[in-house]
């Protein structure tokens, strides 16, 4: 097998990725990194390592679970990769699948990046310090998208499917099996909704109707308690709960009627985050941000960047970047929580950087501080400047010209002035202090019009939670309002190109799996097969391409060369 690879690509033909990723990291993943997976009973199965190595080399070429398992079977360079005989037959195709349900259940989603970071430890390829940087986009979930009309009858029709299939026995003694089957037979969204929103209505309120109906007989003293636990009739539950509402009318008669909004007089509804989306997958919710309305999840990609001279990318001679660490939540997850949660995926590496580069998603004063206190590192990011109207029309005392006493709890204004109160507070989910000062010292003052607007002549302003949140705010202000910290800012910019290619190259844009564990094992594979890609190139000493430098520019550069 060797010889036939050397001779296949003997002189200057490239050799492809898998022959390369071979030669240059050898065996990337041992058996004996998920031995907890798989039992030493029972017949033999294929080996996980080399079942791991496809998963990521499918994932290189973007390719099906059919196609991968075709690829071990006639593909000479992935036979080489994975040490495999020139006769060896493969395996079915549903061996990946087993596999990748394997490795979720015992923990293991993040083992494969684990170990290719590991070895490249080892090799002085990516080590802790310097600099790296995050951002996060969107994620569409595989599933359709449903109003909560046709949430309501799907969940029921989907429960109906459940247990059809676990216990048809008992469907058929407790339902009136064909009545049921005219109404739920099809997908609720295969067929179009009444147009009039009264018969919408009166449609939401049946399927509710059947749901309360459908779960009382499951959980009836004669129904098994096991139907119970299926997920679909868990997901019935949800829906019920979260959009329906029981009453008793004026004769005495038990009325199922949807949920309204605080606004539109009901009992609300329950916030995004906590919003069933799809029977079919319990983990996805929709969210918004800024003009993207989207149904599924986020995922967090953080790399190294190593810069030149110039501020920009490093040159060939660097090694490339590469990703360190891959966090998925739900789509309603702001990008501020999960800050402490990507730095300890990076400290569990030990691969923390010394300069974290990120947007103001991530970045509050308390964040900033706890970054560098349990961390030791310096989250650059831009902050909110002081919002005041003195502060914004940059005249008249802002906060800044006030004297802090954090030991005395007092603030003293620019004409000496003392403040009378100290308050600590919650203001936008954050824990403030509101500083106060007497109206009787405000209202004479001369120079209360630079000082302050407010209707009741007194001053107040808002302080962080503690001295150090507040030095910290302070200090990020004054810096990013510098050229050099802007100058130094724009290699955050660079990550955006990352997510461009996890979206052109392994599709990270359309989750494949259902379920928020199932996507972020998609989304680790995606990652190591990034690096993978990256590591390509850079072995066979293909630079970064300077994707701004227009063809004009370049061929100026050529003829001044």
């Amino acid at each position: 097998m060797a010889e036939a690879i050397r001779v296949m690509y003997r002189g200057r033909r490239e050799m492809p990725l898998p022959v390369r990723v071979r030669d240059e990291l050898g065996e990337l993943f041992a058996d004996e990194q998920f031995v907890a997976a798989f039992g030493t009973e029972g017949r033999p199965g294929w080996s996980p390592g080399r079942l791991a190595l496809i998963t990521v080399l499918q994932r290189v070429e973007n390719l099906t679970d059919r196609r991968a398992a075709e690829a071990v079977r006639t593909d000479l360079s992935w036979k080489y990769a994975l040490g495999l005989e020139l006769d060896d037959p493969g395996f079915d195709a549903s061996v990946l699948s087993e596999f990748r349900s394997r490795v979720i259940a015992h923990g293991l989603e993040e083992r494969v990046l684990d170990l290719l970071l590991e070895t490249l430890q080892a090799r002085g390829l990516v080590k802790a310090g310097g600099k790296q940087r995050t951002d996060a986009t969107h994620v569409i979930s595989a599933v359709r998208d449903l109003n909560r009309v046709e949430l309501a009858g799907e969940c029921v029709r989907a429960a109906l499917e459940a247990l059809a299939a676990a216990a048809p026995g008992w469907v058929e003694q407790v339902l009136e099996v064909p009545d049921w089957a005219d109404r739920y037979r099809a997908r609720v969204d295969s067929w179009r909704l009444p147009a009039s929103k009264a018969k919408q209505e009166q449609l939401a309120r049946a399927y509710g109707a059947d749901g309360y109906a459908f779960c009382a007989a499951l959980y009836a003293p004669f129904s098994p308690a096991w139907l119970r636990e299926l997920p679909a009739v868990q997901a019935l539950r949800v829906m019920l709960i979260q959009n329906f509402v029981r009453t008793v009318d004026a004769r005495g008669r038990e009325v199922v009627e949807r949920r309204r909004s605080l606004r539109e007089g009901g009992a609300g509804l329950p916030p995004g985050r906590h919003r069933l989306a799809s029977p079919y997958d319990p983990d996805t919710r929709w969210s918004a941000k800024a003009d993207v309305f989207w149904n599924g999840y986020k995922v967090h990609i953080s790399e190294t960047c190593a810069t030149s001279r110039s501020g920009e990318d490093g040159d060939a001679s660097s090694p490339p970047n590469l990703i360190t660490n891959v966090a998925t939540t739900d789509a309603t997850v702001a990008d501020m929580a999960m800050t402490a949660s990507i730095h300890q995926g990076l400290q569990r590496r030990d691969l923390l950087p010394a300069e974290h580069y990120v947007d103001s998603g991530y970045a509050t004063a308390e964040l900033i501080v706890s970054a560098r206190d349990l961390y030791g590192l310096a989250l650059v990011a831009p902050v909110r400047f002081d919002s005041s109207p003195q502060a914004r029309a940059a005249t008249g005392y802002g906060r800044a010209a006030f004297t802090i006493d954090w030991t005395a709890k007092q603030a003293t204004c620019p004409q000496g002035q003392t403040s009378i109160s100290w308050t600590p507070t919650i203001q936008r989910g954050l824990d403030t202090i509101v500083v106060r000062f007497s109206a009787k010292t405000c209202m004479p003052c001369p120079a209360r019009t630079a000082c302050t607007r407010s209707t009741s002549g007194r001053r107040q302003i808002t302080l962080r939670h503690t001295q150090a949140q507040q030095q910290a705010l302070d200090a990020a202000r004054t810096q990013q309002s510098s050229q050099d910290w802007q100058h130094k800012y724009k290699i955050r910019a660079g990550v955006e190109g990352t997510i461009r290619q996890a979206v052109a190259v392994t599709g990270i844009r359309r989750a494949r799996y259902r379920g928020l564990r199932k996507v972020h094992l998609e989304h680790v594979i995606s990652a190591t097969a990034l690096n993978l890609t990256r590591l390509d190139a850079w072995w066979n000493g293909h630079p970064l391409d300077r994707t701004r430098t227009s063809h004009l520019a370049r061929l100026d550069q050529t003829l001044a060369v």
